[in-house]
């Protein structure tokens, strides 16, 4: 189920557009302002972003600079004023991928969320498929993306599960950031069977005990309390 996050201050808009994407089975977070939704953000992977440009304290497009730099989150922007074209020109530039003006139908609005989703769906795999050429290297050890091997500093091959080496191609491809719980839940899992509360804590432990010199004092994956995991190595590719 994808997850969408809608950022409007008008609670009868959110009620609406909520109750209308869960219908049509999305799991929607709805909130008010900038820091409910850096809340979200830090806290669960969301895979597409509704968010107002006219919000009554804030600048929905400072907010787009904030959020959307350099973020792999697809964004669709919403205003009520169709002779702001500045406004929408200004989005595009800083990274949305679509624009619509109220009032819509709620019908327009998901035809557009499924295109910008299957858009994403289709950069992300052409880009997972560039990645299968990619060698990462960090504090001397390598992983192949091809062959799904890694190796340590002195040759040797360290056998990885799925969930180990989707847990690790998470962070290598976001080195030195902070990822959620939620976002290595979702970059880990093989099946959504497999997917409980606790097995991000217990891949990363098996990770550390394959990784670090010393495991309980961990040099390369760091945990950085109430936010989530860190690399903190560099990351070269090759």
């Amino acid at each position: 189920m994808r997850h969408l996050l809608v950022v409007d201050d008008d609670p009868s808009m959110r009620e609406v557009l909520g109750s209308y994407l869960e219908s049509k089975n999305f799991q929607v977070s709805a909130v008010a302002d900038g820091r409910s939704m850096a809340r979200v953000l830090a806290d669960t992977a969301i895979d597409l972003i509704i968010l107002d440009v006219k919000l009554t304290n804030e600048d929905g497009l400072d907010l787009l600079r904030r959020f959307g730099g350099g973020s792999d989150v697809p964004i669709i922007l919403v205003t009520g004023h169709r002779r702001e074209e500045a406004d929408r020109v200004v989005g595009l530039e800083l990274g949305a991928d679509d624009y619509m003006v109220k009032p819509f139908g709620l019908r327009e609005l998901l035809a557009r969320v499924r295109a910008v989703l299957r858009r994403s769906e289709a950069a992300e795999l052409r880009s997972r498929r560039n990645e299968r050429r990619i060698r990462y290297r960090f504090a001397g050890w390598e992983l192949n993306m091809r062959t799904r091997r890694l190796t340590s500093p002195i040759g040797d091959v360290a056998s990885l599960t799925a969930g180990e080496f989707n847990l690790l191609a998470a962070f290598l491809r976001s080195p030195q950031q902070v990822l959620s719980r939620e976002q290595l839940l979702a970059a880990s899992r093989v099946h959504d069977e497999e997917v409980y509360d606790r097995s991000v804590d217990i891949q990363i432990l098996r990770l550390r005990r394959k990784l670090e010199a010393n495991p309980s004092e961990p040099q390369l994956i760091r945990t950085e309390r109430g936010a989530g995991y860190i690399f903190a190595a560099a990351v070269e590719t090759a």
